[in-house]
């Protein structure tokens, strides 16, 4: 009996999102990848789907770290709902409250990745403006709250073009001299579906591999590089172009293929191959163009509003509310 693997053939993924990678790799063959383990759920709006990288064949087909990825897709975000974010803030509060410790005698380090000088690449830097930083505070609150409270350190350290120095460089030194348990990085994604600007989250237990989306790697923050474990959050900012020919010429041949032959032809083809083709074609000219929302600004501080309040009450479990806002 073959290879199982041996079905599906090693593609170049340019994507964040560990659930995107599977699907690509997955084509049409409509078979789940061995070693990869998929569960989904739905609640409140909330569509949740949990991947999970579990054998060294699986990471090397979809490019992607063997541990856990779990999905919280809110396609409607956009519409600013405010009870859609509450729901949405809910079920980041509980995923997050089980991957990080919740004894309050742990330290944890949150890391807001990204360039505030660039909207899509600002969120990380934006969660951080309205984070419950603790660290410094043990001296100063009352007893009783100080028995309650986690020390939490924030730091937003910027990009390789705007300081000079790597960003694992930073977060590597200060994780030296604080010595957290956990470091909790956030970071603005790249996805390839149109509906999941700003309205696909990503968390993670593999840390956080930086341009693997785009297609410029740098280097990765996760427990080997900093010597801690690293639990990431992403959300996606922007698209890449080359998508967006491809949703649009199967929209065309979705309307078209009745009247017209060339539309009939690429209504057969499989998406993959529709994809190949649009590579061959506008690859060379769209391939380093991404695409954001025109809103993009009120969304990334709608998202940053959910993404801080999730980690606040995740990071501190023993403290009310109304004491730490």
């Amino acid at each position: 009996m073959g290879d199982p693997t041996e079905a599906f053939l090693p593609i170049q993924v340019f994507t964040d999102m560990a659930l995107e990678a599977r699907n690509i790799v997955r084509g049409d063959a409509k078979e789940e990848i061995p070693g990869v383990r998929v569960n989904e759920s739905e609640g409140g709006g909330v569509a949740v789907t949990e991947v999970e990288i579990v054998e060294e064949s699986a990471e090397k087909l979809m490019g992607k770290p063997r541990g856990h990825y779990v999905t919280l897709d809110v396609p409607t975000f956009k519409e600013r709902d405010p009870d859609l974010k509450r729901r949405l803030m809910e079920s980041l509060t509980d995923r997050l409250k089980s991957l990080i410790p919740q004894k309050v005698s742990q330290s944890v380090l949150v890391v807001g990745l990204g360039n505030w000088n660039a909207t899509p690449d600002a969120l990380g830097p934006r969660v951080i403006e309205r984070l419950l930083v603790t660290r410094h505070l043990s001296q100063v609150v009352h007893d009783d709250i100080k028995d309650r409270m986690r020390a939490v350190a924030a730091v937003a350290p910027g990009v390789l073009g705007t300081t000079g120095i790597e960003t694992l460089d930073i977060i590597r030194g200060i994780v030296k001299e604080t010595q957290p348990d956990v470091v909790v990085a956030i970071d603005a994604l790249a996805a390839r579906n149109l509906d999941r600007l700003l309205g696909s989250v990503q968390i993670a237990d593999t840390g956080i591999h930086p341009g693997s989306g785009v297609g410029n790697r740098r280097e990765e923050l996760t427990k080997s590089s900093v010597g801690v474990p690293v639990i990431a959050i992403g959300v996606c900012t922007v698209v890449q172009s080359i998508s967006i020919a491809q949703e649009a010429v199967h929209m065309l041949a979705d309307q078209l293929a009745d009247d017209m032959t060339f539309y009939d032809i690429l209504k057969q083809m499989a998406p993959s191959e529709q994809r190949g083709l649009i590579d061959e074609v506008l690859g060379s000219r769209f391939s380093g163009l991404m695409v954001t929302p025109k809103e993009i600004d009120v969304l990334i501080d709608d998202m940053a509003d959910v993404l801080a309040e999730a980690l606040n009450r995740a990071l501190q479990p023993e403290l009310g509310a109304d004491e730490w806002r």
